[in-house]
């Protein structure tokens, strides 16, 4: 069983910067593949960003450029870091952990607005 608490979320101007984190509960973090996910008001919920074991990664185009995501597994935390923030990256935010199972964190909100 791991829990996942997404934290780092809030309100930020158009061409901000926010980090979001994902702390991971239980042991094994380094086997999960790690995902952001988000969902915004009467979307579906999509993937934004991927890291693998090995710290391969993969992004949304819609993020590609502006958003980073990477992980420690020291610390059995993965992060997503997002710049030059747009207004349609609103929307909250998911972490997600696979394995052999899938695992689903409460999700933090982001808001980009003047």
């Amino acid at each position: 069983q791991v829990q996942l608490v997404e934290s780092g979320g809030g309100l930020v101007q158009p061409g901000g910067s926010l980090r979001l984190s994902c702390a991971a509960s239980g042991s094994r973090f380094s086997v999960y593949v790690m995902g952001w996910y988000r969902q915004a008001p009467g979307k579906q919920r999509e993937l934004v960003a991927s890291i693998t074991t090995t710290g391969s990664t993969d992004y949304a185009d819609s993020v590609k450029g502006r958003f980073t995501i990477f992980r420690d597994n020291a610390k059995k935390t993965a992060y997503l870091q997002m710049n030059s923030l747009k207004p349609e990256d609103t929307a909250v935010y998911y972490c997600n952990a696979q394995w052999v199972y899938v695992y689903w964190g409460q999700g933090t909100q982001v808001t980009v607005s003047s």
